[in-house]
């Protein structure tokens, strides 16, 4: 059997705002319910599991998505007036990068995530 990633934990200084922000903009929902975490799920077997954390540290999520995801995705991040770049120690230049047969680009959450 393949090893599969399950959950990851996401630190946020509002759990429930990071994970709604996080759904949002990646068209996704938060799960429903009030556990210790705030879950998104992200694919058939991943969740994000926001959890509050008074200081968080700065952690890269990176996803390899659709034409159509990337298409909505860099839309909602427009449309939200979040800064972007093609680097991670560059993400505010306002440009997108191609490699591996597609494009991406790198912004911060509120939590100062990389994504």
């Amino acid at each position: 059997m393949a090893i599969v990633l399950d959950h990851t934990i996401v630190p946020a200084k509002d759990k429930l705002a990071s994970a709604e922000f996080f759904a949002e903009i990646f068209g996704l929902t938060v799960k429903p319910g009030r556990g210790y975490f705030a879950q998104v799920q992200i694919n058939q077997s991943l969740t994000f599991d926001f959890a509050d954390e008074p200081k968080p540290q700065s952690h890269h999520y990176a996803f390899h998505i659709s034409e159509a995801q990337f298409e909505a995705i860099f839309g909602r991040v427009k449309a939200k007036g979040l800064s972007y770049g093609s680097e991670p120690f560059n993400h505010t230049n306002g440009q997108i990068y191609t490699r591996r047969g597609g494009r991406g680009f790198y912004f911060e959450d509120p939590n100062r995530h990389l994504l």
